[in-house]
């Protein structure tokens, strides 16, 4: 059996932006082979691991693309250093290995899936195993640090604008293409000000960003591009969101993607007080969060509706940063955390 650092750094060391997860795919596959698994890629590039043929499924996703930006990996001390150490090929080594400890479970299908594109709009891994897979119970492979439970993470929208119209002279009266898109923004801006002044929890605001502004003309016309991003709070209506950014929009374009409703689990099941009590076996005093993001938890949540969490090492306040790295004891502690969690899956008739 591979050695558990060993897989993860192998891992990290083949760049995977996403939609160029092909050969980090083949890699894990081949790794999940050696260890047992009926492993193969799916229609979508997944990489797929099953341990067991019972008649009850346990999923583990995680994803298999990072966001763009090689970092070569080392190993310093305790810590290893690489692109997708925190977010999220460490948590999805650690369902691997983990799954591969446990062995096959009596009465279940333990499924572990690297997905590709949840880096990006796409999510194309995730909605593909959504076709695939019906399971009572999903863990979802992410950082939440080895004593932490995530249990929910903010939706999204992306806002594109267009503004196409004549050039005037920069001595008249009429407001550039530019500026109406500053407007734009600042009304944007206000609409989340006022939405989020009586709210104190960062989960329940509406966070908006201003992510790229273009601008060009052709002499004639000039046009002005942008996205916005919106982090979406639980109970705020996507439908909602759109209708107010049209009526801000005086004259542009507007169109709308990557629209994911924000997604909170229920703590109350057996799936997380499994994790509770495999953080405190080895020692952790353990706790819930949310989250900000997205993750493909609001994909697969709402879908298989069946008790679900995010659970992985690392430290998320890394994610996408060149300072990336995990702490090599605490991806053990996962490990350990995670091969608790099936080994006390219940058996038929218990």
């Amino acid at each position: 059996m591979i050695e558990p650092v060993d897989l993860l750094k192998e891992l990290v060391s083949i760049y995977s932006p996403s939609t160029l997860e092909a050969q980090a795919v083949d890699y894990l596959v081949m790794q999940m082979q050696a260890l047992g698994f009926n492993a193969y890629r799916d229609a979508a590039g997944n990489a797929v691991g099953v341990l067991g043929n019972g008649p009850r499924t346990i999923v583990l996703l995680g994803h298999m693309d990072t966001v763009p930006g090689f970092i070569p990996p080392r190993r310093e001390g305790g810590l290893l250093y690489g692109r997708g150490t925190v977010d999220a090929k460490g948590p999805l080594a650690a369902f691997v290995v983990a799954a591969a400890q446990a062995g096959a479970i009596p009465g279940w299908r333990v499924v572990v899936i690297g997905a590709v594109e949840e880096e990006s709009a796409t999510s194309k891994g995730a909605r593909y195993a959504v076709t695939q897979f019906a399971p009572e119970a999903c863990v979802i492979g992410e950082p939440s640090g080895w004593d932490r439970v995530t249990l929910g993470y903010k939706g999204r929208l992306l806002v594109h604008y267009r503004l196409a119209q004549p050039i005037a002279h920069t001595a008249a009266q009429a407001r550039s293409a530019c500026e109406a898109v500053v407007a734009f923004w600042q009304r944007v801006v206000a609409f989340a000000d006022e939405f989020n002044h009586d709210k104190p929890n960062l989960f329940d605001q509406v966070d908006p960003s201003l992510r790229r502004i273009n601008s060009s003309d052709d002499g004639f016309q000039e046009t002005v591009t942008a996205l916005v991003g919106i982090r979406v709070p639980s109970g705020l209506e996507i439908d909602r969101l759109k209708a107010a950014f049209q009526s801000m929009a005086e004259g542009a374009e507007l169109s709308f993607s990557s629209e994911e409703p924000a997604f909170r689990a229920d703590k109350n099941t057996p799936l997380v007080r499994a994790f509770l009590k495999g953080i405190r076996i080895q020692g952790g005093q353990p706790a819930f969060k949310v989250k900000t993001g997205t993750s493909d938890m609001n994909v697969v949540g709402p879908a298989w509706g069946c008790p679900i969490l995010a659970y992985g090492p690392g430290d998320s306040a890394l994610d996408h940063t060149p300072d990336e790295h995990v702490d090599l004891e605490e991806y053990l502690r996962a490990i350990a955390v995670l091969r608790a969690v099936l080994e006390g899956l219940p058996t038929a008739g218990s």
